[in-house]
């Protein structure tokens, strides 16, 4: 399987792509974040103060963004890794929508991870068409 660096240096990008240090700097944030809304939505859950489904929508979307960098680098193909970040940013919108009625917290905490995945999801469609 290739590096991320190797990846990401063979690609064409599109205009917007950010540096390559963006998305260690971007998921260095992101990731504690995504860990602390975590362990308070499993407290929620817990107190009976959120539904149980909201807990599998957060772990779905936290299996997605774990399989999206090794289907995006051992394959060939960029298509399966546009098809997972389009899950992730779909059960992420979703989650979202729906823990800002029991948790505020939670929304905002991961409210960056939402617009970072808007964003990563741009780039990962924008990149698929450059390197059909």
């Amino acid at each position: 399987m290739r590096t991320y660096q190797e990846f990401y240096q063979s690609i064409q990008k599109p205009f917007f792509s950010p540096p390559e240090w963006a998305f260690g700097l971007a998921w260095g944030i992101i990731y504690p974040l995504i860990v602390v809304a975590g362990i308070y939505l499993i407290y929620l859950v817990y107190k009976k103060q959120a539904p149980k489904s909201l807990l599998w929508v957060f772990l779905a979307n936290l299996a997605a963004n774990l399989l999206f960098t090794p289907i995006q680098l051992g394959l060939k193909s960029l298509w399966p890794a546009s098809v997972v970040i389009l899950i992730i940013l779909g059960t992420l919108a979703f989650f979202e929508y729906k823990i800002r009625l029991h948790s505020k917290l939670i929304f905002v905490l991961l409210l960056p991870y939402l617009l970072w995945g808007a964003f990563a999801t741009a780039l990962q469609l924008s990149i698929t068409l450059l390197n059909f």
